[in-house]
């Protein structure tokens, strides 16, 4: 019998290319990935006019963020961002990791939004959607750039990455920090090298994202580890050892988030499961189940982040419990807004 299952493609998170929800037709090709190329990364300019995103939602920490990217070549394969690419008449799969769009202007645009009379400040966060760290910022530096106006301007800024990375940036992050204006949090999600190479085949090992935290934590940068996602029956069991691996390591504060399947993800994670994990999958999709009233996904706010049900308020339970005996549940201060400079026609407003 004919095996219809797609094959894995190397160094890539997915394995398909399925059509946005917006597309009215697709053309796919018959040739099976496996015996293709490498997915070469394809790098496009983001032509866009403004770069601080603003967010009311209640499920989230902060009003304003930056995405230097759109797609992004870690290629988790659970990432919640990735149906967006369909906005872009792509697709989630594939294309969401080999076609990346950049925003080499970012720096200017940032500059020109803080210098607004009406611009008020408060913290942005940096790695909402898409890691500011992924491998093309090592060559770009857009990340870089946007935290050299930030840092000029004294303007506080947060900071999730799967990406050690990061620790190339200490220079302008520590003395930020030093003045209450900067936090960094590491995502880890397994530590299990082997998982973390199926599901984020091109992000930082889990070792290295430990080795970033002793690197921040030493320079004095609060920093925290965000557990996520957890997902019911593949790496929940870790919850625990993930929380204090990161805590020797120099957290002094965690989060988590529960596994969410929006749009064409579940399709994808479905997949992904079904040919990296098959032994697991039935039990993994059945569970998320139990977290979702049924379905593989809740997107009302107050449940998306958590769930709901006796599984998930099991998880919630233990991760209260282990934050709490490990110190990992007190919050950082908050970031100092007092001192911002505004951008002046010649340099900087007096504060």
């Amino acid at each position: 019998m004919h095996d219809e299952r797609p094959s894995p493609v190397r160094g890539r998170g997915s394995a398909t290319n399925p059509p946005g929800r917006f597309e009215p037709r697709w053309f796919e090709s018959e040739e099976d990935p496996a015996g293709a190329p490498p997915a070469e990364t394809q790098v496009f300019v983001d032509a866009t006019r403004g770069i601080i995103a603003h967010n009311d939602s209640p499920d989230v920490g902060f009003s304003q963020s930056i995405n230097p990217y759109r797609g992004c070549e870690h290629g988790c394969s659970y990432c919640f961002a990735r149906p967006s690419h369909a906005f872009l008449n792509l697709s989630p799969g594939l294309d969401f990791e080999t076609k990346i769009f950049t925003k080499p202007d970012a720096s200017r645009l940032l500059k020109k939004e803080l210098a607004r009379p009406a611009y008020v400040c408060s913290p942005i966060a940096l790695g909402t959607n898409t890691d500011p760290y992924q491998p093309l910022e090592r060559r770009l530096r857009i990340t870089r750039g946007i935290l050299e106006v930030l840092v000029e301007h004294e303007h506080p800024f947060t900071i999730v990455t799967k990406s050690a990375l990061v620790v190339r940036d200490l220079d302008l992050i520590a003395p930020a920090a030093a003045r209450r204006q900067a936090a960094v949090h590491l995502s880890i999600t397994t530590l299990d090298p082997g998982l973390a190479s199926r599901m984020e085949p091109r992000a930082a090992t889990p070792a290295r994202r430990l080795d970033a935290l002793r690197a921040l934590a030493a320079a004095g940068v609060p920093c925290g580890v965000m557990a996520a996602p957890m997902i019911p029956g593949l790496n929940d069991h870790e919850l625990e050892r993930i929380l204090e691996a990161a805590r020797d390591a120099g957290a002094t504060s965690a989060g988590w988030v529960l596994l969410r399947l929006p749009h064409e993800l579940k399709g994808l994670f479905e997949s992904w499961l079904k040919l990296h994990e098959p032994t697991q999958a039935d039990k993994v999709l059945s569970r998320i189940r139990e977290t979702r009233g049924g379905g593989l996904y809740d997107a009302r706010f107050g449940t998306r982040q958590r769930g709901q049900g006796v599984y998930a308020d099991l998880l919630a339970r233990r991760f209260k419990v282990a934050a709490g005996r490990l110190g990992l549940d007190r919050r950082h201060e908050p970031l100092d807004v007092s001192r911002f400079r505004k951008p002046g026609p010649k340099g900087l407003f007096d504060r």
